[in-house]
């Protein structure tokens, strides 16, 4: 009797999903708890696994599809469905196909790839507020080997970095869509060919088959180029060239010793893979024409470069442009003595630590005082839409984190209800996702106010940018011991600038003043946080 496979129960937030992948063919035997297929919501992508032990019967939504909660996906038959004589015709098939391409082993890769079913291979479904992307970095060149799930290419948005995945073992046969063309959304970006395709072959002979293949489309540009003692991807090539670095001295985790783009942004981190001054000054009389290869530049004693602005900071550049355009920003200074947050800091950290596993921070208090000022002062919290005034019955706190693609601003959802120990954990996490490129868009939409530190790098006094449609941002510098009259005498106190930078058609001057004192109060005398006054 043939088992109903039905999507899983999705949230209330979640309306639709699209089925990322089956990882199991009609005919497939499959055993009980065995992955099925996963389905790919706006959020999580969430797997579906055998019920029973059987067969996979039909397949009734295929990749691609857009799918509801508990939707029939196929139908899954009892094992003996598939018998015996199935199961030596598969061998058959099997052998057939080792018969068939077993010379292939021994004397390419092409043919293999040739006789397998091709995919077209689709740039992601972007969100509704994004509308074009760019082919940032191919991980995998044409004709080498890719497992199912492997990362084929990743495309830039202005907000996140999303990955194409390979759809099934084989390789690529064609690139449509080269490193920093502009993608649509489903947009075609690749051919893929299922089968034995690219092989292990491609590891052994592989510096000579590129340059094949370089030779044959005239193009070594967009193909992994040897530099120096190292074979480097076209994305870790472009990387070198910007950082200026010595490529020997990368260490490549690639098939063959190949560098990619992880490796490169390693080195760069580590700092271990600098010229010296004698490669240096060789470089500038040679031209270092591999280096140049991604960002053309001007020789001589005033060298220059032009590489192309990222699509982050494209964004960055407009967002903040149209906010000091339309809005009538307006920025106000205070002082706060850090001295009581420091030795509660002092006094608790350690157990902070065994007590959570991480590490107490500034910023947990600053979330929590800005979380009960806003709740005083709605006006801060709350947002402009058009001619309309949005207030907010909740905070949402976005926190700045600066990544080498530029700034972004995940947020931290009801703020008020967190506790301290949670906002640090949640900034940690950011901070490494950010990082990476790992972030969601869900993760970075919304947010009724922001909060950023340039004291973490020696800012002393800023003004920060109001991000749209948000009215207000809090901006956090650098503690700084400071001569201050305390009780009639000087003192020397850890003290720290504080700034307000505000929408004026909507905070009026008084209320964006009271706001920030009301934060100056709080951090001042921590317990205000605890007793709620």
């Amino acid at each position: 009797m043939a088992t109903e496979i039905k999507a899983p129960t999705f949230p209330e937030s979640v309306a639709e999903g699209s089925v990322a992948a089956w990882h199991k063919k009609p005919g497939d035997s499959v055993e009980r708890d065995e992955l099925l297929v996963e389905i790919e919501t706006d959020k999580v992508v969430l797997e579906v696994v055998a019920q029973e032990a059987g067969t996979l019967a039909e397949v009734t939504v295929e990749e691609g599809d857009t799918v509801e909660s508990e939707q029939v996906l196929g139908r899954l038959g009892e094992a003996e469905a598939s018998g015996d004589g199935e199961s030596e015709s598969q061998d058959a098939e099997d052998s057939a196909e080792a018969d068939s391409g077993g010379a292939g082993d021994d004397s390419g890769d092409a043919e293999p790839a040739a006789g397998g079913t091709q995919h077209d291979v689709k740039a992601p479904t972007f969100p509704e507020s994004i509308q074009e992307g760019t082919v940032a970095s191919w991980a995998k060149q044409v004709g080498e080997a890719v497992k199912r799930d492997e990362v084929l290419a990743e495309i830039e948005t202005d907000k996140v970095v999303l990955e194409v995945v390979a759809p099934a073992d084989g390789a690529l046969s064609e690139i449509k869509a080269e490193e920093g063309s502009q993608v649509e959304s489903e947009a075609i970006l690749a051919v893929f060919t299922e089968g034995g395709a690219g092989k292990s072959a491609s590891a052994d002979s592989g510096q000579s088959a590129e340059a094949e293949k370089g030779a044959d489309k005239g193009d070594s540009e967009d193909k992994d180029e040897k530099v120096g003692d190292k074979i480097l991807a076209p994305a870790a090539r472009k990387l070198v060239a910007e950082h200026d670095l010595d490529a020997n001295k990368i260490e490549g985790t690639g098939k063959g010793g190949r560098v990619l783009k992880e490796d490169v942004q390693k080195a760069v981190k580590d700092g271990s893979a600098k010229k010296s001054a004698k490669a240096t000054k060789s470089a500038d009389n040679s031209g270092a024409k591999a280096a140049a290869a991604g960002a053309p530049s001007v020789e001589g004693e005033r060298p220059e470069k032009r590489v192309p602005m990222t699509r982050l900071r494209q964004t960055i550049a407009k967002r903040l442009v149209e906010a000091q355009q339309t809005a009538a920003m307006l920025t106000t200074y205070n002082e706060v003595d850090m001295g009581a947050v420091m030795d509660l800091r002092a006094q608790y950290k350690d157990t902070f630590l065994k007590a959570h596993d991480t590490k107490l921070g500034f910023m947990g208090f600053f979330v929590k005082a800005a979380s009960e000022a806003l709740k005083r002062f709605p006006d801060v919290n709350a947002s402009i839409d058009g001619t309309d005034i949005v207030y907010h019955g909740y905070q949402d706190i976005g926190v700045a984190v600066s990544t080498d693609r530029g700034l972004v601003v995940p947020v931290l959802r009801d703020t008020d209800s967190m506790k301290i120990a949670d906002v640090e954990k949640g900034i940690v996490d950011f901070g490494k996702r950010a990082r990476d490129g790992k972030l969601g868009i869900d993760e970075m939409q919304g947010g009724t106010f922001t909060i950023t530190n340039g004291g973490i790098f020696g800012s002393l006094l800023s003004t920060p940018i109001i991000n749209p449609p948000q009215t207000a941002i809090l901006g956090m510098h650098k503690i700084q011991e400071r001569p201050m009259a305390v009780n009639g005498k000087v003192e020397v106190r850890p003290m720290m600038y504080l700034a307000v930078s505000y929408d004026h058609r909507m905070i009026d001057g008084k209320d964006a003043v009271q706001f920030l004192v009301t934060i100056k109060e709080l951090l001042e005398d921590p317990a205000r946080l605890l007793l709620d006054v």
